[in-house]
């Protein structure tokens, strides 16, 4: 079965640059153009979608939560 439309509108493609994992869950770093987004999931979804660095891969972004930190003038 392939996935052919998804409502997450925050969708980045890139490559999975480094994986770190871990007994229970992993940090997976993937780079887009717009830079590196990192997502922490369980190592067993690590292992069940075979990542493995260099894969092509999209990010998908869905949060109720978006943080914003003021930069200094």
């Amino acid at each position: 079965m392939k996935t052919t439309t998804i409502n997450v509108r925050n969708q980045f493609r890139g490559r999975v640059k480094e994986i770190i994992l871990g007994p229970v869950v992993s940090e997976v770093d993937i780079e887009t153009p717009s830079g590196i987004v990192t997502s922490v999931i369980t190592t067993r979804s690590v292992e069940d979608l075979g990542l493995q660095v260099g894969n092509e891969v999209i990010a998908l972004i869905k949060s109720t939560d978006v943080a914003i930190a003021k930069l200094d003038d």
